[in-house]
């Protein structure tokens, strides 16, 4: 007898798509972005890349025809977003799905961050998929369908020391795009937020980091010795394929955990918090106690 959890399994990875699908991938020339756009092509569905370095791009455009269109697009400026999802429009003719990939990654201590770098994190991270989501939303309530997807990170839920700005960057987007749930399912789009654990990218690569602060070196020590050995990234394409069910599926999710490390830490978290909320309830209650709308100004406010 199947259970719940295998019933959604097998429905996953048994629905044929025959419709050829028109896709919006950002941050599509490295890493995940490019192992979905392959993913998409493969499936013979056309997509429009956004991308900051698009020579590898424009070559296979080149040897795929149509099915490959590619923007030069810096996604942290609105203006230059909204431009180019009306010409990725004009190309394709609709969207089915748009995935929100692009992003960067740059590790220090909270205390450690300047102004410019804390804001470049969020820049890229979480307004640069704001414009993009808000560009895209009139086409797909045009059209009443369509499913936007959402790259967060399994650092949005489990922040660690040296990852502060890039897992508030990554909750600040999970957050956003929940409430964006709500309000287009109306309008027949889902959006799905999806939180992959670690994968060989060159993400690592292109990583910047703060001038470090002596005074933290104790804790950089015990973070190195932590994660020493203890790498379980793999490879970029088993995140597309996930991510290929997940658009296949009828009644796609509101969020997708990627990665059995992932599925395992956001389980850890859950149970912890829970433990710890349970432990404070009876401070937690006695903070709320219903009146009446207090009628002097500032009161309760």
């Amino acid at each position: 007898m199947l259970t719940a959890r295998d019933e959604t399994t097998r429905l996953a990875e048994e629905v044929v798509v025959t419709v050829q699908r028109s896709w919006l991938i950002t941050g599509g020339s490295r890493g995940l972005g490019r192992a979905f756009v392959s993913a998409a092509l493969d499936a013979g569905d056309r997509v429009a890349v956004f991308a900051r370095s698009t020579v590898e791009l424009r070559e296979r455009a080149n040897s795929t025809g149509s099915a490959l269109v590619v923007f030069d697009v810096d996604v942290t400026d609105r203006q230059a977003v909204i431009g180019a999802v009306a010409k990725a429009h004009n190309e394709l003719g609709r969207f089915d799905v748009v995935v929100n990939n692009a992003g960067n990654i740059s590790m220090g201590m909270v205390e450690e961050f300047t102004e410019a770098q804390a804001r470049a994190q969020f820049e890229t991270n979480f307004f640069g998929a704001l414009w993009v989501s808000q560009a895209v939303l009139p086409y797909l309530r045009a059209q009443h369908s369509g499913h936007i997807i959402q790259i967060s990170s399994i650092g949005a839920l489990a922040s660690a020391p040296t990852t502060g700005l890039y897992s508030a960057s990554k909750a600040a987007l999970a957050a956003m795009s929940d409430s964006l749930a709500l309000e287009v399912a109306a309008f027949g789009i889902a959006v799905t937020v999806v939180e992959p654990g670690g994968y060989w990218t060159n993400l690592y690569q292109s990583m910047t980091s703060t001038d470090p602060m002596q005074t933290y070196d104790p804790v950089r020590d015990a973070i190195t010795q932590q994660w020493d050995g203890e790498s379980v990234d793999s490879a970029p394409e088993l995140a597309a394929s996930a991510v290929l069910k997940l658009v296949n599926a009828e009644d796609p999710p509101r969020r997708l955990l990627l990665g059995g490390t992932a599925f395992d830490a956001a389980a850890m978290i859950a149970e912890s918090r829970r433990a710890e909320y349970n432990l404070w309830e009876v401070v937690s209650r006695a903070a709320e106690s219903a009146i009446p709308e207090p009628q002097t100004p500032g009161l309760g406010q």
